[in-house]
């Protein structure tokens, strides 16, 4: 364990072990290796502490409380920050390259400009007392057992779940309130009253006006992602809101170490962290470590499915006893390496799709939340309603574009009633979709699948539906071809 600030007493030496690890999880996503990954957290952990440290211990106003964030996303900012500084001095090489680009885009500017123009979770997370921030953090982000978070938190566990919902509606409530008070166009806030009323109920529907416009502003759907707290897109607003850049990735490390009992606030956190005095530090597994337990995961996976089973009386009662003993290796429906997903309706979100399920732990996310596996699968897109005499007309527009990215929309008018659809394209310049809202979606290689969202599946004789999207080109960004809708190919329209 580097060296860090010493714990001012048993409790702060509690909560370093508790944030140590989230804080190196994502200064890994945003460098170029293992030792920058460590020098960035190190660093960034300490500025973070003496800002905490600062706050805390300075002088009690009596008029409206300073607005801070829980610990773990006030140290996972000072990551960024820190991050920053480096590549404003000289030390850029050290980052993750799309983090460089970020950093030196408007995106970034979003984070350091005017308060009113700062992404709208981050200021409803400050906007909540500290204590229903962390809750609403430690549930959602870091993706801990609400038992483990009530004994963190020194709540009643049985009332833990009760109190994460309050908490949740308070943030709601508080989002809306930054919503209204945003500087906005009159095209934008005629919609704001709408936004809010749709976004309250989980089966409210989405006026067909109101989707076109989520399509199109990034803005309001970034909004309607924080409002509709319904769907399971909650944790990845919060995470793309409030760290910014790699918010997705992060996201679902989390969930994956949460899941595999790898998250901090062990009780032993303390002695794997290096934290306790006399004790020696346990051995942490970095990125070439999960790479080889990946592959050789895949090899045993490989070497069942090619063993032979013969269909002889014994062999076959071999064959029954091994599968009745063994534990399924791997799901055959795991993502490709080049599959992204996001949950419908949000902006940010690392919800698998129905078609695609991450079953294995990825060593190193890719940028702003894609998923991948160590093994290829072949692409087989699967349609809900599989027609290939499917009549539709497509419009691809580009709203807008910058240097290494864009932001499109795909408008479909089908001539046939649909109880649910999914429609796909390919891109030819190599373009990557990165975040989407009114549909989820996979991509591999240059094919692109979107799938409806809960609230838009239907779609009448005639009707007009819409997915709006962000994305990155490099060579080109030339309007795709061979668009299809249920497997059906669409006619593209000027």
């Amino acid at each position: 364990m580097p060296d860090l600030p010493t714990p001012q007493d048993a409790a702060e030496a509690a909560r370093f072990s508790e944030c140590w690890d989230a804080v190196l999880s994502y200064a890994d996503l945003c460098t170029s290796g293992s030792d920058a990954a460590t020098q960035l957290a190190t660093e960034a952990f300490t500025h973070g502490i003496r800002e905490a440290r600062a706050v805390g211990s300075g002088p009690k106003s009596t008029g409206r409380r300073a607005l801070r964030l829980p610990r773990i996303p006030l140290l996972l900012t000072s990551v960024r920050t820190t991050a920053a500084v480096w590549e404003a001095h000289g030390q850029g090489h050290r980052l993750d390259p799309d983090l460089r680009l970020w950093l030196n885009s408007e995106k970034a500017g979003r984070y350091t400009g005017p308060p009113l123009h700062r992404p709208l979770a981050l200021r409803g997370l400050r906007d909540l007392q500290e204590p229903d921030a962390a809750l609403l953090w430690l549930a959602e982000v870091e993706s801990l057992p609400l038992p483990a978070v009530a004994r963190r938190l020194g709540l009643d566990p049985a009332a833990a779940a009760e109190e994460l919902a309050q908490v949740r509606a308070l943030f709601r409530d508080r989002c809306h309130r930054n919503h209204l008070d945003t500087p906005m166009d009159a095209n934008c806030r005629s919609y704001a009253r709408l936004l809010d009323a749709v976004t309250r109920s989980p089966g409210a529907e989405t006026p067909e006006d109101l989707s076109r416009h989520l399509a199109r502003c990034v803005d309001c759907a970034e909004a309607a992602a924080c409002l509709r707290l319904h769907g399971g897109g909650l944790p990845a607003a919060l995470a793309g809101g409030v760290i910014g850049w790699g918010g997705l990735a992060y996201l679902e490390r989390r969930h994956r170490a949460a899941e595999a009992g790898l998250a901090g606030g062990r009780t032993d956190a303390a002695v794997d962290t290096g934290l306790a005095e006399g004790k020696v530090a346990a051995p942490r597994i970095g990125r070439t470590g999960l790479l080889v337990a990946a592959v050789i995961v895949s090899a045993l996976a490989l070497t069942v499915s090619l063993m032979p089973f013969d269909g002889s009386k014994d062999g076959g009662a071999a064959a029954r006893g091994d599968s009745a003993d063994r534990q399924p290796v791997a799901d055959p429906g795991v993502s490709s390496p080049a599959a992204t997903t996001r949950p419908a309706g949000s902006l940010v979100s690392p919800q698998p799709s129905d078609s695609t399920t991450d079953t294995e732990t990825n060593p190193d996310p890719e940028p702003q939340g894609t998923s991948t596996s160590p093994a290829e699968t072949p692409h087989t897109p699967t349609h809900p309603t599989k027609s290939a005499s499917s009549s539709c007309k497509v419009k691809y527009e580009i709203v807008n574009q910058w240097p290494d990215g864009f932001q499109a929309t795909v408008t479909v008018t089908s001539a046939k009633a649909l109880g649910t659809w999914q429609i796909a394209w390919t891109f030819h310049d190599g373009q990557r979709v990165t975040q989407m809202w009114d549909g989820t979606f996979t991509q591999h290689d240059s094919h692109v699948t979107a799938t409806a969202a809960d609230y838009n599946k239907s779609v009448a004789a005639g009707g007009t539906f819409a997915v709006g999207f962000l994305a990155s080109w490099r060579d080109g960004n030339s309007v795709p071809g061979g668009f299809t809708l249920n497997g059906g190919s669409c006619t593209s329209v000027e």
